[in-house]
């Protein structure tokens, strides 16, 4: 690409920009924002710095595109808020909060008032209204229902090494932090997991599964092998 080719594809990219200002979508800084032809965005939506926006993607109103957020061939509701965070042939619904860093991969359908926090990869999955996973999370491949609670750090395995399998968690339940889904299983309404567990089994509605090995304390153990004495 020689000089005059960039200059020509800059003026059209600054006057897509202007036309989207001129119908009503707010720029913190018209000249750092990089929309393809085509997109189609809401009034009253705000894009901060450095965001992309590429392919086939529209944007309902009043939405905030946070800085350095890519979004490309996906379908974003009206309310939206997306934070620092890469939304890849996908859909989320209104009054979702996505970010900062979170990970949408193709596939993924995210519903109305959800949370998908901070450092959560969704792959090929769904989120019911209302559900949350906040932080440090990975969905694959997996059906995950209304007002469910995916707590910090749980992941669904979806993958053996050969296949890919899909699992299932219905309305109301709630996934304690540091549990991992050996899929396919399925995690009945309302059910609670507890932080730590290994699901392995299906989990009956209303049921409390609890998967952990119990503890043992061994009294003096650090004095009797010397480790105190090695540090010094």
């Amino acid at each position: 690409m020689d000089i005059r080719e960039y200059e020509a594809l800059e003026k059209a990219r600054l006057e897509r920009n202007l036309a989207y200002m001129e119908a009503g979508v707010n720029f913190i800084d018209l000249k750092m924002a990089y929309i393809d032809e085509g997109v189609k965005i809401g009034k009253g939506t705000t894009i901060y710095p450095c965001a992309v926006i590429e392919g086939d993607v529209t944007i309902g109103e009043n939405c905030v595109i946070g800085q350095n957020t890519r979004i490309k061939d996906s379908v974003i509701g009206d309310g939206v808020t997306i934070q620092s965070s890469v939304i890849l042939e996908s859909k989320i619904g209104n009054e979702t909060t996505v970010g900062p860093f979170a990970y949408l991969r193709p596939g993924s359908d995210i519903g109305n008032k959800c949370r998908v926090g901070d450092f959560v990869e969704i792959k090929n999955s769904k989120l019911g209204d209302g559900a949350k996973a906040s932080h440090l999370t990975y969905v694959g491949d997996s059906d995950v229902g209304e007002k469910v609670n995916l707590g910090c750090g749980v992941v669904f395995v979806n993958y053996d090494g050969s296949k890919k399998y899909r699992s299932v968690v219905e309305d109301g339940a709630f996934i304690g932090c540091n549990v991992n889904l050996i899929s396919p299983v399925n995690v009945g309404k309302g059910a609670y997991v507890a932080a730590g567990s290994t699901i392995t089994e299906d989990v009956p509605d209303g049921a409390l599964y609890v998967a952990r090995s119990r503890e043992k304390i061994l009294e003096g153990w650090v004095e009797k092998k010397g480790i105190l004495k090695k540090n010094k």
